[in-house]
């Protein structure tokens, strides 16, 4: 095999311990997400309160720690007080940000218990597009305190007694979009934010807080964003935001697969940027990032642009309903691994979205629900990819493709879980011609066994899953790995997602 790549991992090369919510996900009031997505009464499998238990168990099958709600673009005019109460009596809304019809049937505290029936925390986004620093602190008091107040009082009167204690609120959605509904220049942004983190504070000095950064790499503001919003917000705050999508708009799968160095171009550049506001600041405080949306979107982007201009004003309509591609799942697999190689920084990561609106599961509101491609690598990486991200000192053959110049052929990192004595490798070959045979050096794990090789692959790199047919899904290829001497000797096929489990 010419192609070969090598990569040394050792339990002492720690980038960092990963924090599990680097695995959540955001569920937006948009499109099928929620109607039709986790709410369908009537629905063969809705529960008792109208969820539906099919789309629970693929949740729960992700392992999800902690989702954004309720937006987006949709919480830049968000009411959080329509969304509470008796349900007959929550009114209609005209919903701004997807010109879609909101009904308020499902709201914050039925989220929350739906939140709870799938294990997972919430991330509460207060509106700072339409509205400001008394509506974000009236909500907070309404979610976290715990009685005797106008608005904890309220909640329990909606009946539910115990304070939702959400512990991460952001500080408004891409307030630097132009697209955003209240948009704000940074030095308004800034002072905005800073100032509803101080007063939110107050209420509850337990809260974490991720403040607005970039809304992708590309914006004109990119990274003056960062460094002017955040010398005001420096010490209030716990996380900055990140948002990226990607997508293979020139139908060039091999630069395609270039984009997560994209990703990781703009890691490192925010990195620098708090740093660098830290520095000035004298601060001794490290500040984190919170990648809280992040995927492939660019497939249903004409036939959106049709429903919100020439039909607005629909309850639910079938926005952003990209189906995925196996070239999509391997672009996912790729962006997992770049968020595990920035453990140390990136503490909090949103797939956006979970159910329907680019989603790794899609329902029929008729039948069942089903798995995209991409479902696969993130369940993998959320189910394996706990513990210390172990840095992999790594050298691939290389491969040149049309805007990334010589990109590697293999994308790699580890996880060492020390409960349970195993360590997984993630690696993606993302050569489209060629196998590599990648060896790993895994000395330092003496005693380690083999467990399981898992791979996803496809001749068709536009194979996708359907109600009915799942073309792209994971297998064992357990006789692709060997290990022999403390080296583990694997062949990656052309584009694939592979999983390498060692264990005692």
């Amino acid at each position: 095999m010419s192609r070969k790549a090598k990569m040394v991992l050792d339990k002492e090369f720690q980038i960092a311990p990963i924090d599990k919510r680097i695995y959540g996900s955001f569920i937006e009031h948009l499109g099928r997400a929620v109607y039709e997505g986790i709410y369908q009464p009537g629905h063969p499998s809705a529960d008792e309160d109208g969820f539906r238990k099919d789309v629970m168990e693929l949740v729960k099958e992700l392992d999800v720690p902690i989702i954004r709600y309720p937006g987006g673009n949709f919480v830049s005019n968000f009411f959080w007080e329509d969304s509470v109460g008796p349900v007959e009596e929550r009114p209609h809304r005209l919903e701004l940000a997807w010109r879609s019809l909101e009904k308020n049937e499902i709201g914050l505290n039925e989220f929350s218990k739906w939140a709870k029936k799938v294990n997972s925390d919430v991330m509460m986004a207060v509106n700072l597009g339409t509205r400001g620093i008394a509506d974000a602190c009236n909500l907070l008091e309404y979610c976290n305190h715990p009685s005797g107040t106008k608005y904890s009082d309220l909640r329990i009167r909606h009946g539910v007694k115990d304070p939702h204690k959400i512990k991460v609120w952001c500080l408004g959605n891409e307030m630097d979009g132009p697209w955003q509904i209240g948009h704000k220049t940074m030095e308004e942004y800034g002072r905005l934010a800073e100032e509803t983190a101080k007063a939110m504070r107050l209420i509850d000095p337990d809260i974490e807080l991720v403040s607005c950064g970039s809304s992708n790499l590309d914006m004109p503001t990119f990274p003056d964003w960062e460094a002017v919003t955040l010398s005001h917000t420096y010490d209030y705050v716990d996380y900055i935001s990140m948002h990226q999508y990607y997508g293979n708009r020139d139908n060039d799968s091999n630069d395609f697969l270039a984009q997560s160095d994209d990703m990781d171009t703009f890691i490192r550049t925010v990195i620098a940027t708090c740093d660098y506001v830290k520095a000035k600041k004298r601060s001794k405080k490290v500040m984190n990032l919170s990648f809280d949306e992040w995927n492939v979107w660019f497939h249903s982007n004409a036939a959106d642009e049709d429903i919100t201009e020439n039909h607005p004003w629909q309850v639910a309509p079938p926005m952003l309903e990209d189906i995925y591609n196996f070239e999509d799942s391997l672009l996912v697999g790729l962006m997992l691994i770049t968020l595990m190689k920035h453990a140390d920084r990136v503490k909090m990561a949103c797939l956006a979205q979970l159910v329907n609106v680019i989603a790794p599961i899609m329902t029929d509101a008729a039948g069942g629900a089903w798995k995209q491609t991409i479902f696969y690598p993130f369940m993998h990486a959320s189910k394996y990819g706990r513990g210390i991200a172990l840095q992999p000192v790594i050298s691939s053959s290389r491969h040149a493709t049309a805007k990334h110049d010589e990109i590697t052929d293999v994308e790699s990192v580890a996880v060492y879980n020390e409960e349970k004595d195993e360590v997984t490798i993630f690696a993606v070959n993302r050569n489209l011609e060629e196998d590599v045979e990648l060896t790993t050096d895994v000395r330092s794990f003496a005693g380690y066994r083999i467990k399981e090789h898992i791979v996803m692959e496809n001749d068709d790199l536009k194979a996708a899953n359907t109600l009915t047919e799942q073309n792209v899904y994971p297998v064992n290829a357990d006789d692709r790995s060997k290990l022999d001497d403390g080296v583990v000797t694997s062949v990656l096929k052309k584009a694939s997602w592979n999983v390498i489990r060692l264990g005692k």
